[in-house]
């Protein structure tokens, strides 16, 4: 445990702590930066106006994640809003591999491309657009190369060139706001607070810091997610069955489900869903969401297991490669083995000869500069700080896997440590629902504003009881110092421990509201056992 220092917090220490992550007052809406000052963004909202108006046809090109799908959904929604047609196509991860691409490109007859969510590193599609006379809107999020496409126009809030003052937004965050000029553009009546709820699933989904405009969308999205007639939504609410829904339960019950469509088969489904024109439709697409995703937690967990008994452990970057892994999982293993090894990763699937690969990373690590520094090996790669993709040769994944650990070995050891850490250590008598809404009103919690966990440190196990319905989840009483009257019960899943020998235990926890049956009570989570 290398916790530096683990101050103990009374819940005003908690509340200061906890306020330090922001700077000033949470945002309201109306303060949501100008989409003008996005680099090309009015000129290319003059541009798609144009094409409306002149009855041109429109080609929209998305990702098949869940940022890309809801991109392509409020795009679709919009459109549909208007009414003006708008032929939207995701790639398909297998057969056209990532973007706007040459292999999409064929099956266009089109005057206008746009993409979102994808294209700042898509330099033969926008070449092969100028010679056929498309006009190329790029709308993207992650960050360009050193050299850029050309197209008409590129809206990326990362180009170096753009005055946009907030960078950390997602693809569907930039697709939204330029939406918001071309509504301007066509003098509608659209209210664009309508997609907000998809658009919180994209944010916390692609794992946005949860600070500044992204915090207020996300906020009231959730609330728009609460209240919205979108079919979509009605079935996520339906599903959660929870009176408030929070940034977790997007993260870890829907995120997933939606992700897995375009994992495992193709991401239409997924779009479908978010799209479906009656609760009907829309109920059916969620169960097929629902299968995948069991079929993807298969899956996932064979390939972990192999790449985990491949890695290794002295590594200071993870990589690992073997023919045919399931391309659609390769990005979950990664970062399960970030999980185990405390590490960066790197998992490549190797087919004919050719390696497609997805990394994650940890702490303040960049994996996308340190595959930057190496890409004289690759024959492409992308992404951004936490998570990158790459692709190269089966013969240069030895000389790859030596070079970016020279790399790596020369970034300072502390960037490694994982930003998880504990918050503090909390008295036993300080776990009451005060402390429970105190906790509620930093919501939500996400990327950059960690959901705090507390120390428990050798506290003595009173009882470990197994509970669900195969008892693989168990239910452990503790008393955390000796001369406490008061014990607290944790709830550990998906793991069952054995009493300790010397009954001590040491773990962290987060704390959770749980309703079951209308009432409500205190669940405190183990996150780690130590």
């Amino acid at each position: 445990m290398h916790h530096i220092n683990i101050p103990t917090l009374d819940k005003s220490a908690l509340f200061e702590l906890l306020s330090n992550r922001f700077e000033g007052e949470d945002k309201k809406l109306s303060q949501i930066p100008n989409p003008a000052l996005l680099q090309d963004s009015e000129k290319s909202a003059k541009r798609i106006a144009d094409a409306i108006r002149e009855n041109k046809k429109i080609t929209l090109v998305g990702d098949y994640d869940v940022d890309g799908v809801s991109s392509t959904a409020i795009m679709v929604d919009f459109f549909r809003q208007i009414p003006y047609p708008l032929d939207a196509i995701i790639p398909n991860r297998f057969r056209d591999g990532y973007g706007v691409s040459p292999t999409v490109l064929e099956r266009v007859d089109t005057d206008l491309v746009i993409t979102v969510d994808n294209g700042i590193s898509a330099l033969e599609a926008a070449s092969i657009c100028k010679e056929r006379g498309i006009d190329l809107i790029i709308t993207d999020h992650h960050t360009p190369g050193d050299s850029l496409p050309d197209a008409y126009a590129i809206v990326d809030p990362k180009l170096a060139s753009c005055e946009y003052p907030f960078k950390d937004i997602c693809g569907a965050q930039v697709a939204w706001l330029l939406l918001a000029l071309v509504k301007k553009e066509l003098n509608l009546s659209i209210d664009m607070k309508q997609f907000l709820d998809i658009l919180a699933i994209a944010i916390i989904a692609d794992i946005m810091p949860l600070i500044d405009i992204n915090r207020t969308l996300v906020k009231e999205g959730l609330k728009v997610l609460m209240k919205s007639d979108r079919p979509a939504s009605i079935i996520i609410r339906d599903f959660l069955n929870k009176s408030i829904i929070t940034s977790e339960d997007i993260a870890f019950q829907i995120a997933p489900r939606i992700n897995s469509a375009g994992r495992l088969e193709d991401a239409s489904i997924a779009l479908e869903f978010f799209t479906a024109p009656d609760t009907n439709k829309a109920y059916k697409q969620f169960e097929l969401l629902g299968k995948l995703n069991d079929l993807r937690k298969e899956t996932e967990a064979e390939a972990t297991k192999e790449a985990i008994a491949d890695a290794d452990p002295d590594a200071d970057v993870i990589v690992v490669a073997k023919e045919n892994w399931h391309e659609g999982v390769i990005g979950i293993v990664a970062a399960r083995l970030v999980d185990k090894f405390g590490k960066p990763a790197i998992v490549l699937s190797i087919k004919d000869g050719v390696a497609k690969g997805s990394a994650r990373s940890i702490g303040d690590v960049s994996i996308y500069e340190l595959i930057k520094a190496n890409e004289q090996l690759l024959t492409k790669f992308g992404g951004h700080k936490m998570a990158a993709g790459l692709g190269l040769k089966e013969e240069h994944i030895e000389t790859f896997r030596d070079a970016i650990n020279e790399s790596a070995s020369l970034i300072d050891p502390y960037d490694f440590i994982p930003k998880d850490k504990v918050t503090g250590i909390l008295s036993s008598n300080d776990i009451d629902f005060e402390l429970l809404h105190l906790l509620q009103s930093f919501e939500p919690y996400g990327e950059a504003n960690h959901r705090p966990s507390f120390l428990l440190k050798n506290a003595e196990v009173v009882s470990i009881k197994t509970m669900g319905k195969e008892k693989s989840h168990c239910r452990i009483t503790l008393r955390q110092y000796p001369h406490d009257t008061k014990t607290l019960e944790l709830i550990l899943f998906r793991q069952v421990l054995d009493m300790p020998s010397d009954k001590k235990l040491s773990c962290s926890y987060t704390i959770a509201k749980n309703e079951f049956n209308g009432r409500v009570s205190l669940q405190l989570l183990v996150t780690k056992v130590y």
